[in-house]
């Protein structure tokens, strides 16, 4: 079952970037999540314009983040943004059947999982998210350029496992980002 695509991965990225914009300068929330807007997205479903995934820090709320209510993004949240095969069958999940265009791996820098897969070395399953960090960070220490590695490998993973077309008009295109604590600022990378 293949959905209507909501728009072009072009249009959902113009959007991210707008919605960011208004985050930045907001005071409050403004996505819609109405009671008529729940309503609707139950009666007709939902049809997200992008997949973002990002970690589980919770400083890092994409509906806010981009301005987004209820059914506009399909959010995947795993701490260090890592991929394995759940979140890719969520990706495409969203992506076959909602017909989202777009997918965002959105890193962050200060990112907990990063620095513990620098600077410890953790036991259990942590060990699972860091072991995945440092395969993509390798002997990286600068907190930034090793939340962007992190990210990279994310969208390498992403492109390699759904060998995803990049046709901007109707394809499936996958982009990195990283979500600035201080400020609230999304790089696209």
């Amino acid at each position: 079952m293949n959905a209507a695509i909501t728009c072009t991965a072009a249009e959902a990225l113009e959007r991210l970037k707008r919605g960011n914009g208004r985050y930045l300068e907001a005071v409050t929330g403004g996505g819609d999540i109405s009671r008529q807007r729940r309503e609707r997205t139950l009666k007709e479903g939902q049809s997200p314009y992008a997949i973002v995934i990002t970690c589980s820090d919770s400083r890092v709320i994409p509906e806010s983040i981009f301005d987004a209510g209820i059914g506009d993004l399909f959010v995947i949240r795993v701490a260090g943004n890592v991929m394995d095969n759940h979140q890719l069958g969520s990706v495409e999940y969203a992506a076959e059947h909602l017909g989202s265009r777009l997918v965002v791996v959105l890193g962050h820098n200060h990112c907990g999982a990063v620095d513990a897969a620098i600077n410890h070395d953790p036991a259990g399953y942590i060990k699972f998210i860091t072991d995945e960090i440092r395969n993509a960070i390798g002997d990286e220490t600068d907190d930034y350029k090793a939340c962007c590695l992190n990210v990279k490998r994310s969208l390498q993973i992403i492109e390699e496992s759904l060998e995803i077309r990049h046709e901007e008009e109707h394809g499936l295109r996958v982009c990195g980002a990283l979500y600035h604590l201080e400020d609230g600022s999304v790089e696209f990378l």
